[in-house]
């Protein structure tokens, strides 16, 4: 019996390359994947302004077609019969289909001259939301392609239960490895390097996205041709089934709903925070800080990946000894204690505890998902050994169907959670144009002297043109703020809006008589170094008139809400804080940029992340949800896993007997 049992396993042992080549597709599924419904919707909201619940309402919609296009992907796989076998096929188109729409999900058209083609505000948010919808619809797709074949690829390639584990634990190991760069690519993104001086987040990712595309489709022709197909000279005799007759076979067997309910509501709980774990650590932890809390996040997110580097070594330990299912009700109880310890674990004082319940979480997740996936291929070979049928894509596809079904409940509840804790985006974004117009002004402080020296007259009526062009587009942007203010018959708001719409109209004067001069002149009668001073000038006056404008909008959006909820003192604070930098910047003259101190400009830097700070009571309920839902749901989850009974004795015959089966059909 022993002799035997080491025959199978040898038999059955994944080579060193295959279990490398397998392991390295988990930078789809786990890293791009979660980049998409993480990423896109935090920046969505604190960078674009765009509303949380719309967000989560139009992040639904990919999540629920990716659920319905998931079973049509694996039935397809199942029965596709080509030279390079039922899998690989897809894992080429799929893996190139993902890297193009990576970029594209990022590059949503921008600019005052797209803004301009809409006539408000929410007009063109409902442009920039249809854009992310129509291209996460196809990023989703393009995973499902790729991830649907690979995970049926990964079921098949043996029959050894505890070799499976080991397969899908190179898939973690290699997935949470790429895994490592991605809290960082937040703060990548915010580097000027990528997202330029008036740039934010969204801007950077747009570049940030070309460099992961390069190393994505290269990858995808090596998983094609060193990948192979086991079964597949046996499974490509195999009859083929109808659609419907699969997923109802599917659906039928008890152990894979129990296991697959377990799996869902966990996932689900958890999904339903994962934005506001994003947030706490921003908003709570540092008080609006973006960077020092993109910072953290970063920290964070390599302390998580490298945890579930290391945690892939004792769960293959472990789950031989205990039995996969007991080390799936230790993975749950792991996670239940990490979000515990989060009640002390977030605090303002100690910032870097939240380690120890990412920690935590780290090892409980990655036990949990590798061995649920290893097993539904558990539940695979006792349905071939039943039925004499491998249908590892309908299993798994239908398994990932219900995980998607709780990504998109998710994705949409996730937007009304945050509504709930009352967090003003519009806040955090009228702060960031601030922040990057006192940037702008800086810059053009800095480049002044090399900027008043220009001896190329090319150069010079170009950088006048763009000021200009861009002053144009913006008096328009104004135009249509006047209008919005007259029809509230607010007379101070009207008054401030006016005079600065003056200021910029005086501007535009002067930068087209420069442009005049530069072209109507003689070239030898222009001393260009003096000129272009002055134009410089103009762009500081432009930048100068936003900044002023946004303080203006700032102080509207504080006096509008302060009445309207119940933390009035915050909102008090926070219009003080604003009074602070109007009064340095109503210093200026915005008729002589010389007056402009960059010292007082750097004094204002630093006050304005304060301005980001959200009320007491948001910052209350977004620990209190976070903290919370996802215990409640994982209750639920130790109820469905306690009634799944493929026992490790049970497994153990299993293979024996599929083993001895296949080799009686291969003589």
């Amino acid at each position: 019996m022993n002799n035997n049992n080491l025959q199978g396993k040898s038999e059955n042992r994944i080579k060193i390359s295959q279990l490398i080549a397998y392991g390295a597709g988990g930078i789809i599924p786990i890293a791009l994947f979660n980049i998409a419904g993480m990423l896109i919707g935090l920046m969505g909201n604190i960078s674009l302004g765009l509303s949380a619940f719309w967000l989560g309402t139009i992040l639904i919609i990919p999540r629920l077609w990716d659920a319905i296009a998931d079973p049509i992907i694996g039935h397809l796989s199942d029965n596709t019969r080509t030279r390079w076998g039922r899998r690989r096929p897809f894992l080429l188109i799929g893996g190139i289909l993902v890297a193009a729409f990576f970029i594209a999900m990022w590059w949503i058209p921008k600019g005052e001259t797209i803004r301009i083609w809409f006539p408000t505000e929410s007009g063109y948010q409902w442009f920039q939301l249809s854009y992310i919808l129509v291209t996460l619809l196809l990023f989703y797709t393009s995973c499902a392609i790729f991830e649907i074949p690979h995970g049926a690829l990964g079921i098949e390639m043996t029959v050894d239960p505890h070799e499976r584990t080991r397969l899908f634990s190179a898939k973690s190991f290699v997935g949470n490895l790429f895994a490592m760069s991605t809290p960082w690519l937040f703060v990548l993104a915010n580097l000027e390097t990528f997202k330029g001086p008036g740039g934010n987040e969204a801007d950077g990712m747009r570049y940030v996205s070309l460099m992961i595309a390069a190393v994505l489709i290269p990858l995808s022709f090596w998983w094609t041709a060193k990948l192979r197909e086991p079964s597949f000279v046996r499974v490509k005799k195999q009859e083929k089934k109808p659609f419907w007759t699969d997923m109802k076979h599917t659906t039928k067997n008890r152990n894979f709903i129990r296991l697959t309910l377990s799996i869902f509501t966990l996932a689900t709980g958890f999904n339903f925070v994962t934005l506001l774990g994003s947030y706490i650590p921003i908003f709570y932890v540092f008080s609006g800080d973006k960077v020092a809390g993109a910072y953290l996040l970063g920290i964070n997110g390599t302390i998580w990946a490298v945890t579930g580097l290391i945690a892939v070594f004792p769960l293959n330990w472990v789950s031989p000894k205990l039995g996969k299912r007991n080390t799936l009700i230790l993975s749950i109880a792991l996670m239940g204690i990490a979000q515990l310890s989060k009640i002390v674990c977030y605090n303002t004082v100690y910032p870097y505890l939240i380690i120890i319940p990412t920690i935590l979480l780290s090892a409980g997740m990655l036990f949990f998902f590798t061995l649920g996936s290893s097993m539904v291929g558990d539940i695979c070979d006792e349905d071939d050994l039943n039925t004499g049928h491998r249908k590892e894509g309908s299993f798994y596809s239908v398994f990932w169907w219900f995980i998607k079904m709780g990504f998109a409940v998710a994705s949409f509840v996730a937007g009304i959670l945050i509504e709930f804790t009352q967090f003003d985006q519009n806040q955090v974004t009228k702060v960031d144009y601030l922040e990057g117009n006192i940037k702008e002004i800086k810059v053009d402080l800095t480049n002044k002297n090399i900027l008043s020296y220009s001896e190329n007259i090319n150069n010079t009526k170009e950088l006048n043109s763009q000021i200009l062009d861009n002053a144009i587009k913006y008096d328009a942007y104004l135009e249509r703020l006047n209008h919005h203010v007259t029809i509230e018959n607010d007379s101070s708001k009207i008054q401030a809006k006016v005079a600065l719409r003056q200021s910029l109209k005086i501007t535009m004067d002067s930068l087209k008589y420069y442009d005049y001069v530069l072209n109507k002149s003689k070239h030898d009668s222009i001393n260009l170094s003096v000129l272009a001073g002055k134009i410089n000038k103009q762009r500081m006056n432009v930048n100068l008139i936003k900044a002023q404008n946004r303080v203006y909008e700032l102080i509207n959006h504080f006096e509008s809400v302060i009445n309207g909820k119940g933390d009035g003192a915050h909102y008090k604070d926070l219009l003080k804080d604003i009074a602070e930098i109007n009064c340095v910047l109503n210093e200026y003259n915005i008729y002589d940029a010389d007056s402009i101190n960059i010292h007082k400009l750097d004094e204002i830097t630093q006050k304005i992340p304060s301005l980001k700070r959200q009320s007491p009571y948001t910052l209350l309920m977004m620990r209190v949800v976070e903290i919370g839902l996802p215990v409640i749901m994982s209750m639920l989850s130790l109820i469905f896993i306690f009634r799944y009974n493929l026992t490790e004795k049970r497994l153990q015959v299993i293979k024996q007997a599929l083993t001895t089966r296949n080799k009686e059909q291969n003589e």
